[in-house]
């Protein structure tokens, strides 16, 4: 295969400067609309996940890894995330 016919490597380098948002999911928590409208500042929302749990790194609505939520070292009023598992493509593997 040539490069030639793709461009070479700047094709590939377009596509790498492609910005991404990324987020960062804590948990979710589902409840009825009545409930929701009734939520007022300082009301907690409990989610699924629990503390020290990892939390999900999402790209484009699939999660892409997981990891702790750690302070930024230089902006002690910035978090971040810490990586701790990358997680795969999906597998088309009907067992599991």
């Amino acid at each position: 295969m040539h490069d030639d016919k793709l461009g070479g490597g700047k094709n590939l380098d377009s596509i790498l400067r492609i910005p991404v948002t990324i987020q960062v999911v804590l948990g979710s928590a589902t409840m009825p609309v009545a409930n929701l409208m009734k939520l007022g500042r300082g009301a907690i929302v409990p989610l699924d996940h629990r503390v020290g749990e990892p939390v999900d790194v999402v790209v484009n609505g699939r999660i892409i890894a997981r990891g702790e939520v750690v302070v930024v070292e230089d902006d002690n009023s910035r978090f971040g995330i810490s990586l701790t598992e990358i997680v795969g493509p999906p597998t088309n593997d009907l067992n599991g």
